[in-house]
């Protein structure tokens, strides 16, 4: 992803992972260890690209450039760990190894978090003819990485910024003087967009049919009211996609499951994910110096 290298080196400039004195003052020169990065919890573990990227950027750093590194990643992204599951173990510098822990784990404990949710959204559902879908409610500079954490738990991602896709929503409405208006407005582009208008409640959803966009989102609607939209969609304009948002959790998306839709979006895959548990541990101290 093209914007993995950049978060990293802002998050190891961040954490001054040349400057770790701690390890500096304690660690004698050159001490090598044989370590494993962990998963705590059953998790669905993402970024493996992470590790990799992480150790690359401190390779090839002028204070760690001749330090020893052998590791290998032993799981895929998307894959179901098990408690006490080993992602990756390896052998090298103490000193490398730990400057990059902190960034490692920070990020692959969120991102796994993020898959980890999502997947629990996916089998919750339980109805493959529905999407779940992300949102842009993400944490600054991270979006790329939250996005692709969604898709590797079975998810699919909603639009990636404000150019991808024409999405009117209540502000926009009411600066545009109604529904059909902003929807008229919009269709005067040139670029070949889609366009989504989200709806509060049954006359909106009438006059959004009449305006003809290509997705319909129904807004923080109880089943029975979603129902009669989706069934009035479907009705006067088949071709029209149609979303819910607002509200839906694992504890009540199955009281969705069966509607006639085609999306549901939750903002809560990415703003409400809760860092799983990953560690990195020392298993042995090599008894190997090479000075």
């Amino acid at each position: 992803m093209p914007s993995t290298k950049k978060i990293i080196t802002a998050a190891l400039l961040e954490d001054r992972a040349l400057n770790d004195i701690t390890s500096d003052l304690t660690i004698p020169k050159n001490t090598l260890v044989n370590f494993e990065i962990n998963a705590r919890e059953e998790i669905i573990f993402c970024g493996a690209e992470i590790i990799l990227e992480v150790f690359s950027q401190l390779k090839k750093s002028t204070k760690f450039k001749n330090s020893k590194l052998d590791l290998k990643i032993l799981v895929k992204d998307g894959a179901k760990l098990a408690a006490k599951k080993t992602i990756t173990r390896g052998h090298g510098d103490a000193k490398l190894i730990f400057a990059g822990e902190r960034v490692i784990l920070n990020l692959i404990q969120h991102l796994s978090s993020v898959a980890t949710l999502t997947k629990k959204f996916v089998e919750a559902l339980g109805n493959k003819k529905i999407q779940i879908l992300d949102t842009r409610k993400t944490l600054a500079g991270l979006r790329e990485l939250q996005k692709y954490a969604v898709k590797t738990g079975g998810g699919k991602n909603h639009r990636m910024n404000l150019s991808d896709l024409i999405l009117v929503k209540d502000n926009h409405i009411a600066a545009a003087g109604g529904i059909k208006n902003a929807i008229a407005a919009a269709k005067k582009t040139q670029k070949k967009i889609q366009i989504e208008v989200e709806c509060d409640n049954f006359e909106q959803v009438a006059e959004a049919v009449s305006a003809s966009p290509n997705i319909i989102m129904l807004d923080n609607m109880q089943p029975a009211e979603i129902k009669k939209c989706a069934a009035l969609i479907r009705k006067n304009s088949p071709k029209i996609k149609i979303e819910i948002s607002g509200g839906i959790t694992l504890a009540n998306i199955k009281n969705f499951s069966q509607l006639d839709v085609d999306f549901i979006s939750v903002g809560a895959l990415t703003h409400s994910a809760k860092a799983v548990d990953i560690g990195l541990d020392v298993v042995e101290l090599s008894s190997l110096r090479t000075c």
